[in-house]
């Protein structure tokens, strides 16, 4: 089973690819965003800790991240493959991950990352905040979240060099589905 590490800035479509992938090869798809969500809405301390990050634009700080994360990918579903939504998104956090996977013995099959100009990018948050009645995705907080995605978590793009796989995230969902697919079947 895969073991994939998806990138892209916000709205670049990470989500949605990576809920069909981690059908397609029945692996989890592991996604703090989805996890520090989950504790939002339960209300719990990290939950808390994680809404006054969100509510600024800003990005839940490395050390919250890698421990959820380390919890993450040592589960038992997570041993055969996984799909990581969102994680790495700084240069620390990418050098934790390494080490982890190194002491876990599971190494990283693929870097993928989607590719989306921040036009199309600003639209497709603004829609979702729409359609899903996200609070998160005004537009000062969009453009918040860009500019921490440019800063901190583009820097990954030179961190992992020539491993990194480049999607053309513009297209629609099942061709960018298989261009993921292509690009993995010929590693």
């Amino acid at each position: 089973m895969p073991r994939v590490i998806l990138m892209g800035a916000p709205g670049s479509g990470k989500g949605t690819q990576g809920e069909v992938l981690a059908q397609t090869w029945s692996v989890p798809r592991l996604a703090p965003g989805d996890i520090f969500r989950d504790h939002i809405r339960r209300g719990t301390p990290l939950g808390l800790e994680v809404k006054s990050y969100s509510d600024a634009g800003k990005l839940v700080p490395d050390t919250v991240v890698i421990r959820v994360m380390q919890e993450r990918l040592t589960a038992p579903d997570a041993q055969a493959g996984w799909i990581l939504d969102g994680f790495p998104r700084t240069v620390p956090q990418a050098t934790a991950l390494d080490e982890l996977l190194a002491n876990l013995h599971q190494p990283c099959d693929a870097i993928l990352n989607l590719d989306v100009p921040e036009e199309m990018l600003v639209a497709r948050l603004l829609q979702r905040a729409q359609e899903q009645n996200r609070a998160d995705d005004t537009p000062e907080v969009i453009q918040n979240r860009l500019q921490e995605y440019y800063s901190k978590t583009q820097p990954l793009l030179d961190f992992y060099g020539e491993r990194v796989i480049r999607i053309d995230g513009t297209q629609p969902i099942p061709q960018v589905t298989q261009q993921i697919q292509a690009h993995l079947a010929a590693t």
